[in-house]
């Protein structure tokens, strides 16, 4: 996956409030959605130079200067490491066919369910995904959905799934950690492969911090495999 469309298939699928063009820079407006919609991109090859401007845009947003490098951009890793800014987050980008990873479930295991209901916002709400990632969600204009895992009679976990193009991919898991380790991640993600396959995408992707060991883990598991990844060059007085 190229630089372009893996950042295509981000901000089709987790939009930031608003993108602008400032030279050779896409600036996000994250309106607090964290940081996959609030850091800037280079839309054209930009050096040290050019990184004034972007601070400046980001600035007057009320945003603390935060850049996303990709694969192939080493010079401006390089110019941002100069001026002090440092690493952030690294994330790999995990993909497996849909097909592989659709299958049948147990019955009452999953549910799609859009809009997402009180106890799933309650559930991301535990987990540290607030309001403002929900209102992500809600930007999202293509297909979409969420599912909601259930254990007994219990909720035991959800995620946001939505398509761009070929490409289907996932957001906000959230297990709470009572149901953790009994395999609600792993038929989420079937169910949502099973979606997104319906949808009509070839693919399923996540994104996941490399300090998510767990996650890692069970992505490798499902047989998903790195395609990409990236990481955060974040303002050294933020």
């Amino acid at each position: 996956m190229t630089p372009q469309s893996l950042t295509a298939l981000i901000d089709a699928t987790w939009p930031a409030a608003r993108l602008d063009r400032v030279g050779p820079w896409t600036i996000r407006a994250g309106a607090g959605g964290g940081s996959r919609v609030s850091a800037a991109t280079a839309s054209a090859p930009a050096g040290a130079d050019d990184i004034p401007a972007a601070e400046a845009a980001m600035r007057s947003l009320g945003q603390a200067p935060l850049f996303m490098v990709r694969p192939g951009e080493a010079a401006l890793d390089a110019a941002l490491a100069t001026r002090g800014y440092r690493v952030k987050d690294p994330v790999t980008l995990y993909t497996a066919p849909v097909a592989d990873l659709a299958g049948p479930l147990p019955p009452v295991t999953c549910f799609r369910v859009w809009p997402p209901l009180a106890v799933q916002r309650d559930i991301w709400t535990a987990g540290g995904i607030g309001p403002a990632r929900l209102a992500i969600m809600a930007r999202v204009a293509g297909p979409k959905t969420t599912i909601l895992g259930r254990n007994g009679d219990s909720p035991a976990g959800t995620l946001f799934v939505a398509r761009h193009a070929e490409t289907a991919m996932v957001h906000a898991v959230a297990v709470p950690p009572r149901f953790r380790r009994r395999g609600m991640a792993r038929s989420m993600m079937q169910a949502a492969a099973v979606w997104s396959q319906e949808a009509g995408a070839q693919d399923l992707a996540v994104l996941v911090t490399t300090a998510n060991a767990a996650a890692n883990a069970l992505y490798a598991l499902l047989g998903m495999r790195a395609a990409a990844g990236y990481h955060y060059r974040i303002h050294p007085q933020a």
